[in-house]
């Protein structure tokens, strides 16, 4: 498997190219999705199990933990139910695991593998191998070594399931491990432990240590699978595939085996050589989005605004295939800086009586229904809050769909509340009935009075912050996201997202389009979303509703995919900061934080003059700030 690119769906990449480029020195496929390359990878597994099974052996598997593998075991438990996968003669390795943490705890690993794989199929007691983050110091060196004879005596992994971490990690063989190493306990990285953050609330009760397999018992399996996926990891990817090997990066030791595959999706590539810069390796397909990529491409690289690039200038950087296609370059750049300049636009919701060949959106009509779809709203007026009040400025009926997750609010953040509480509920709320209702552990889930006051302290501080960008009360829903996914819950999830966008009836959708989890709650939530805008199509015109795209990831939309972009003045940006300062309770701790430990704000703000700079350095006008879209 995986042994070709037939794979890759980039309309320019030419088959066989790849292959013969001295850039790249790990064998890797690219996926449109994760989805896509979850469903091989696990394909893969069950075809070596299968064949494992027909010969009467057991099969070794090594697996990893995090965000990335999810929708591998969700395949897997699709294919044990329905497909009659049976891991009886399967015995499997956990790459690592925080230590101290008992293996109850909700975030241990042990804690993961049961709730996302093993507790759903028929895997036997015994053949379950997890570091135990519960041994002793005292125990440590002879418990590792035991580990390693355990794999040993089964002849080795036959298959290892990795990820990699924005350290270049694998398994938590952080920055500096030997390319020798075995399973033993190592200090956590503090992007490692930065990145952990969503799950344990704080970085301080990220755990600082872990017990991890080396780099040489990884290098041992006989088979490798490097999963990526998200633009998060498109730089490390980068290095892992292209880099040279260092214990700088731990994941480049990889190119030392024979049998390893890199799995990506288009965002985890999109800093490949051959996807950013293909014009390097060989002769392109110069279709018009390439096009506009080369041409910022040389921009930025050059640090030259469109208008001044010259003929010598493509010639030098590899790119007169273009000019022969396109040429001049006088006649290339004012076509590009056209393209650009037309993805700017002070009316997001088009602007009346003017002709629509030149702007982002249509004029008509003149007051369209925009609804802007959200799991956290802090982030979404972060990132478009600007957008959103100039909106409802030029007077467009603005909807708000929000939605409200059981944790959305931290225990540390409810308890400022809870005095206030005590006070104006005493016939509701007993004597220390708030401190025990509180969870004592991370990830338990609050219940009964807790929940109503946590839900209750988040809905009042949005509906304080939106009315400050002109959104009525009125035109503000929520909808309850459940903690875990299950069927009963997506069934009335798209019913009333679908009874929803059918009383709204919007002409513009504004959501989120790249996240830091890129199969998360939120991807899955704006997919019922994009279901849902198809059923409207069905009894609507099909041009009647268009969604766009704002960027939730750690880094904004590149500008040759961006087809709005908004500008701020000075004004708008501070009051943009000044209604993201009404959300209180999530100033310090929000609920998809990601890797980034700044204050979420800030971020946004330094984000949107970034992108304003980058227009600018290109000859476009200069603003204070841009907020930017992909046209779905």
């Amino acid at each position: 498997m995986f042994e070709t690119i037939d794979q890759i769906n980039l309309s320019y990449v030419k088959p066989g190219i790849y292959e013969e480029t001295r850039f790249e020195k790990l064998h890797n496929v690219i996926f449109q999705n994760s989805e896509e390359g979850s469903k091989e990878i696990a394909r893969e597994i069950s075809n070596l199990v299968r064949t494992k099974q027909q010969k009467e052996e057991n099969c070794v598997l090594g697996l990893a933990t995090g965000s990335s593998p999810l929708k591998i075991y969700e395949e897997l438990i699709r294919m044990h139910r329905e497909e009659d996968l049976s891991f009886s003669n399967v015995v499997f390795f956990n790459l690592d695991e925080y230590f101290p943490i008992d293996p109850d705890d909700s975030q241990s690993y042990h804690h993961f593998m049961a709730e996302n794989l093993f507790k759903y199929i028929d895997v036997k007691e015994e053949n379950i191998h997890i570091p135990d983050g519960n041994i002793s110091y005292e125990e440590l060196h002879d418990y590792c070594n035991n580990y390693e004879n355990r794999i040993q005596k089964l002849g080795g992994i036959d298959f290892q399931l990795l990820g990699i971490g924005r350290s270049g990690h694998i398994g938590f063989n952080e920055p500096g491990s030997h390319l020798n190493s075995q399973t033993r306990i190592i200090t956590l990285d503090h992007i490692t432990r930065s990145d952990a953050i969503s799950a344990f609330t704080s970085l301080e009760k990220v755990p600082r240590k872990a017990i991890t397999m080396g780099i040489n018992t990884i290098l041992q399996a006989k088979r490798i699978v490097l999963m990526a996926w998200g633009r998060n990891k498109a730089k490390i990817v980068k290095k892992a595939i292209e880099g040279e090997i260092s214990s700088n990066i731990p994941a480049t030791y990889l190119q030392h085996h024979q049998n390893t595959t890199v799995v990506l999706d288009k965002a985890a590539s999109s800093e490949l050589t051959r996807i950013r810069e293909p014009w390097i390796i060989g002769d392109c397909n110069w279709d018009n989005k390439l096009k506009k990529e080369a041409v910022i491409w040389l921009c930025e690289h050059l640090n030259k605004p469109v208008l001044k690039l010259t003929d010598k200038d493509y010639n030098m950087s590899g790119m007169s295939g273009l000019l022969n296609f396109k040429g001049p370059a006088y006649d290339l750049n004012i076509e590009i800086f056209n393209l650009l300049q037309n993805t700017i636009t002070g009316w997001p919701g088009g602007k009346p009586n003017s002709p629509d060949s030149h702007r982002p959106e249509r004029s008509k009509p003149d007051s369209k229904n925009v609804v802007i779809f959200s799991l956290a709203p802090e982030t979404t007026v972060a990132h478009i809050g600007g957008t959103m009040h100039r909106l409802v400025e030029q007077g467009h009926k603005v909807n708000l769909l929000f939605g409200l997750t059981e944790d959305s609010i931290s225990t540390e953040e409810y308890l400022k509340y809870a005095g206030v509480f005590k006070k104006i509920m005493p016939t509701d709320i007993s004597e220390g009935v708030i401190e025990k209702n509180c969870p004592t552990m991370e990830g338990q889930m609050p219940s009964g009075t807790v929940k109503k006051i946590k839900e209750f302290i988040r809905i009042e501080e949005i509906l304080t912050a939106v009315k400050n960008l002109g959104i009525l009360e009125k035109n503000i829903e929520f909808i309850n996201i459940p903690e875990k996914n299950n069927e009963l819950s997506e069934k009335e999830t798209v019913e009333f997202i679908n009874v929803y966008l059918d009383k709204i009836n919007p002409h513009q959708i504004f959501t989120a389009g790249d996240f830091k989890i890129p199969h998360g709650i939120e991807k899955r939530y704006l997919d019922h979303l994009i279901n849902s805008t198809k059923n409207l199509y069905k009894t609507k015109s099909p041009s009647q509703c268009w969604i766009w795209l704002y960027n939730e990831s750690n880094q904004d939309w590149k500008i040759s995919d961006v087809d709005m972009a908004v500008p701020l003045s000075p004004d708008q940006v501070l009051k943009k900061r000044n209604v993201i300062f009404k959300f209180l309770s999530q100033k310090e701790r929000i609920l998809f934080q990601g890797p980034d430990t700044r204050k979420f704000y800030l971020d946004s703000e330094n984000r949107n003059r970034s992108m304003a700079e980058k227009y600018h350095k290109l000859g476009l006008t200069e603003y204070e700030a841009m907020e930017v879209f992909k046209k779905l």
